[in-house]
């Protein structure tokens, strides 16, 4: 439901052509999905859980348990000083209780706690029709052989949703889980151990495949070993199958593993058909990678390049974003699958996708994990070049979506700083929100026309009924979270040239791990056909939903079976 006092934008006039929707979630407002609903084996109907042209939402709510974590503790689980770097090897400060819990995070560069995974589906209003529920331990029936996925709760980059090419079945990761594990973000994966990991744990990540009915099922993997695994997407059209995904690898000393390095940044995966319990996933497989060395920069730590958040598919052409970390360039990429070694369509690391370009269906064989080369990803003409070892980022792009083949929204999360001065450090920010880049067909390059910022209210502290108030005693500064930017995101165009996208915000707070801070769910409309500022000033971001307390939102995408080719309004 809209906020109250929220102002009706141009989008309820937009939606309004469509308010069989709202009719739909009327009808079905109560339904809730139970563990039953899931049942691999189950006979029961399915049909109508999720109907075309709603919304997905994914989001985790904590479960908020003192005895989840105890003082005194030792933290990571299984962490053996004369393994990893010193001062690794803590001890918890903070019982399990929320937000409290995640004061530890600054004591351990790993902290997480894995919780469960909810899918709302909404309408375009963001009114709540049904939630389903992601399989895992805390449910009646699921035991350590059923199938089952979790996320990391804190872990701001992961959830994100995505269609597959033909629009069927929505796409996710997460761990293979129970629900309050510590530090399984930062877990080596079976497949991939790095002993100077200090989290002495091993855990598969999964990509997650659903339908319209909300039938499930996982597909284990040994990629992204020491960190997490964040999007995917399914490629089931002209006679693929396999999934595209993004993420990233890595927390030990230095040189990785060469099957750590293999499970970073962008992977094709082939989906296993067997239920997880006798899953048996081969070594990691590159799609592709990039390097700095490619712009002609001095060669950064291997894998840390391809730092990988954001994924998109359109026009036949596979891309990947990135937006933090201290290696790399944060910016956008696609990848040329045409050759084995330095891209043919952009063999100085920029360039432009051809008609001849297609998506790649087969691992990138031909990279190095001892060098980090070759490569096959291009930098897409126009964005930024800067490597983050050469100058401070202030690019921070993580969700991409194509409004049509000459514009292309950047959700860009801001970058999560200011220290004392958080707030008036988030609201300075000038890209921090929904970048709109409009292609040059004269100068063959990408431009960035404004940002859309009216409305997201960045730096402005807000307030969570149950959430503390004042200041966080760990960190000295105060506990209310306020927007920094957007994640993930999706967006219709309607035959109007109106342009509708809803987004998730990212924030800044004095928590001990702003990835634990609830935040919002937004929309916005834009006139696909303009390029001027001053216009776009008058636009206005509305929020849908803020989370309550001890829940975070992730990602958000239409339903498994709508059609993107048509207008459903």
């Amino acid at each position: 439901m809209m906020e109250k006092g929220s102002r009706r934008p141009l989008l309820w006039r937009t939606l309004g052509r469509g308010m069989a929707l709202v009719a739909l979630g009327v009808m079905v407002g109560n339904i809730s999905l139970s563990a039953q609903d899931f049942d691999r084996d189950s006979d029961r109907d399915r049909d109508g859980h999720f109907r075309p042209g709603n919304l997905v939402l994914s989001r985790s709510v904590y479960d908020n348990k003192a005895s989840n974590v105890t003082v005194g503790e030792a933290i990571p689980p299984n962490c053996v000083p004369a393994n990893v770097a010193a001062g690794s090897c803590v001890t918890a400060q903070y019982n399990g209780l929320y937000p409290y819990v995640f004061n530890n995070a600054p004591i351990d560069a790993s902290f997480g706690i894995t919780s469960k995974i909810l899918l709302d589906q909404i309408t375009p209003f963001g009114w709540t029709i049904n939630t389903l529920e992601v399989p895992n331990s805390l449910q009646h029936g699921i035991t350590s052989k059923s199938d089952q996925l979790v996320t990391s709760f804190s872990s701001k980059s992961e959830l994100g949703l995505h269609l597959s090419t033909d629009g069927r079945y929505l796409t996710f990761m997460g761990y293979v889980a129970p629900v309050n594990a510590v530090d399984v973000s930062n877990s080596n994966t079976p497949g991939a151990i790095d002993i100077t990991n200090p989290v002495g744990e091993e855990v598969y990540r999964a990509v997650a495949m659903m339908d319209k009915d909300g039938k499930f099922h996982f597909t284990e993997t040994n990629a992204y070993s020491g960190n997490n695994g964040r999007a995917a997407i399914l490629n089931n059209s002209n006679g693929a199958y396999f999934f595209y995904t993004a993420g990233n690898a890595g927390n030990g000393g230095s040189p990785q593993p060469t099957n750590v390095v293999l499970g970073a940044g962008a992977q094709i995966i082939d989906p296993l058909v067997e239920p997880e319990k006798v899953q048996a996933p081969g070594l990691p497989t590159l799609v592709g990678a990039f390097s700095v060395t490619e712009l002609g920069d001095k060669a950064d730590k291997v894998g840390k390049d391809d730092n990988f958040r954001g994924i998109q598919v359109y026009n036949n052409v596979l891309y990947y974003t990135k937006g933090s970390g201290g290696n790399g360039v944060n910016t956008v990429y696609w990848v040329d699958p045409s050759t084995t070694g330095s891209p043919s369509e952009c063999p100085t690391g920029v360039g432009l996708p051809s008609s001849s370009t297609v998506l790649p269906s087969t691992p990138f064989t031909a990279y190095d994990p001892a060098t980090g080369t070759p490569n096959n990803m291009c930098i897409l003409a126009g964005f930024p070049t800067l490597s983050n070892k050469v100058g401070n980022p202030v690019n921070f792009p993580f969700a991409i979506w194509f409004a049509d083949p000459n514009t292309l929204y950047v959700a860009d999360e801001g970058d999560g700083g200011g220290g004392s001065t958080l707030y008036t450090h988030a609201a300075a920010q000038t890209l921090a929100g929904l970048e709109k880049w409009v292609f040059n067909s004269t100068t063959k390059q990408w431009t960035l026309a404004y940002t859309l910022q009216n409305g997201l209210d960045l730096g402005v502290p807000y307030t969570v009924p149950g959430y503390p108030t004042g200041t966080n005693a760990a960190t000295n500064l105060p506990w209310a979270p306020a927007t920094d930017g957007l994640r993930n995101m999706t967006g219709r165009v309607d035959c109007w040239g109106n342009v509708v996208i809803w987004a998730i915000t990212s924030t800044v707070s004095g928590s001990g791990d702003q990835g634990a801070d609830p935040n919002r769910l937004v929309v916005i409309e834009d006139r696909l056909s303009n390029t001027d500022p001053a216009v776009a000033a008058k636009e206005e971001f509305q929020t849908l939903r803020t989370a309550k307390f001890g829940e975070v939102l992730r990602g958000i995408s239409f339903t498994p079976g709508t059609d993107l080719d048509k207008g459903i309004w």
